[in-house]
């Protein structure tokens, strides 16, 4: 069953800022694509990975992507608010999101499917 997460972006500029993994986007629905590709692909969980001190003790569970996974962006004036529709576990969505954005990121609400 998905779960659908409402997170926001209350300062995109300090999500760029994250680290090397971090958000390139500019603007509401670029921010969507880039969080959907990483929930889609484990692209961005092997970048990581590689720069771990011992990547073959991670957990391969964090690895998982959700092939289905949809998000939607709308730009609320200078924040950025996204609805992000998956199968992944919440440890792992967390995570991917933690990635992109540091902790310049806000979960509002979760709800099933």
């Amino acid at each position: 069953m998905a779960t659908r997460y409402f997170i926001a972006i209350p300062d995109p500029d300090a999500a760029r800022g994250a680290g090397e993994l971090a958000f390139t986007a500019h603007g509401a629905e670029a921010f969507a694509r880039e969080l959907q590709e990483a929930l889609r692909d484990d692209h961005l969980f092997e970048r990581w990975r590689a720069t771990q001190d011992e990547p073959d003790e991670v957990d391969p569970l964090l690895g998982a992507t959700d092939p289905t996974a949809s998000v939607e962006g709308t730009q609320r004036e200078t924040r950025v608010e996204l609805v992000a529709n998956t199968r992944l576990r919440g440890d792992v969505f967390k995570h991917r999101l933690r990635l992109l954005a540091g902790g310049a990121w806000e979960l509002r609400d979760v709800r099933a499917g």
